[in-house]
């Protein structure tokens, strides 16, 4: 809807762009975990991806989140508001082996990307700008998956662990 000031997005647009940033905002966190605790072989490699994974990750998150504050809306990007709203599984605690962090990240990456393809839709019928950032996240996530994958040579095959 157009307003005084220009556009300002429904409730409903806000919900949908706050389904991704919590998705992104966890992200950031299960890859930093994953960057402290992953050991094995290759680590040095992983580590350095998951670090890029969490930069890649944060960037999106606040290019979305000032999005949503142009619209009019307020983004929510508080510990406990991701923890009980995000759709991304929880990480273990403790040491992760290279191959168990980069097949559990790219399942997290692989998740966040599909929440933002299962909003586009309806974020674009009200705001194509809004939706061009999410194509935009579905494009980054989904090379960082293949990025990850790459590493444990499980390219083009889904992975074991999506929990």
């Amino acid at each position: 809807m157009a307003g005084a000031t220009g556009f300002t997005g429904s409730p409903r647009l806000a919900a949908n762009l706050q389904t991704v940033l919590v998705d992104l905002v966890e992200l950031q966190l299960v890859a930093k975990q994953a960057h402290w605790n992953v050991v094995g072989p290759n680590f040095r490699g992983l580590h350095l991806l998951l670090d890029e994974v969490v930069d890649a990750a944060r960037a999106a998150a606040d290019t979305l989140a000032e999005r949503m504050r142009a619209l009019g809306s307020t983004p929510d990007g508080r510990a406990d508001t991701v923890a009980t709203t995000t759709s991304l599984p929880v990480l273990p605690a403790g040491e992760l082996s290279t191959a168990t962090a980069a097949s559990m990240v790219t399942a997290r990456l692989r998740t966040a990307a599909a929440t933002a393809r299962t909003v586009h839709d309806e974020v674009d019928a009200e705001d194509p700008s809004s939706a061009d950032l999410l194509h935009a996240v579905i494009g980054t996530l989904e090379k960082q998956a293949w990025m990850l994958a790459a590493e444990t040579g499980a390219v083009g095959t889904a992975p074991d662990d999506v929990a």
